[in-house]
């Protein structure tokens, strides 16, 4: 009987301690961690504390910039926090009046197993975006600077979540309250 329980205790600690498989790491490319480094680095200068690096923002992250560079859902009044109709989320055409930022809260939850909202920092470059050009553009954005250091409207919440996408002409950080219950991504390879 005690050799059963045994096995029984076995098995189950190795169906808890077995990531899924269906899973696939998380990493973000050097740049994108760069941005991350930079944005922590930025946030250390105000006695803030590390946002951890989030695989679930970082799918959305990865997913969105990859989606703006690719199908420009950047049309008319739809601005960079707009998601197409050609991927497998919910198109969103996010407007200046905030009408419907909804759409755009609810990603998390639509490409991850985040839970929480999502709020995004974007920007765009003509020539390629990256790290550098990217921080200091939200830096000198005074509604981006308030993100990143927990200001004005952002002043009573916590970040508890991060991701990075960087891809082509485009680079988002998403950031979110809740914890990551899919853990951390990691600086690729």
């Amino acid at each position: 009987m005690q050799s059963l329980l045994l096995y029984v205790m076995i098995a189950l600690a190795m169906v808890f301690a077995t990531p899924e498989k269906n899973q696939p790491e998380v990493c973000l490319n050097a740049e994108e961690f760069k941005i991350y480094e930079q944005l922590n680095a930025y946030r250390k200068l105000y006695k803030l504390p590390k946002i951890p690096l989030s695989a679930s923002m970082t799918i959305v992250a990865q997913a969105h910039a990859k989606d703006l560079q690719d199908n420009q859902p950047v049309k008319g009044n739809c601005n960079l926090h707009s998601w197409s109709d050609k991927g497998e989320w919910t198109a969103c055409c996010y407007t200046n009046d905030h009408a419907q930022a909804k759409c755009m809260w609810d990603k998390p939850r639509e490409l991850s197993k985040y839970k929480g909202d999502g709020f995004e920092i974007s920007y765009w470059q003509s020539d390629g975006a990256n790290a550098n050009a990217a921080i200091a553009g939200w830096k000198k954005s005074t509604p981006h600077n308030n993100m990143m250091i927990n200001r004005d409207i952002w002043k009573k919440l916590t970040w508890n979540a991060c991701g990075v996408g960087l891809y082509g002409n485009y680079a988002v950080v998403w950031f979110g309250r809740e914890v990551d219950p899919a853990g951390e991504a990691k600086k690729c390879q």
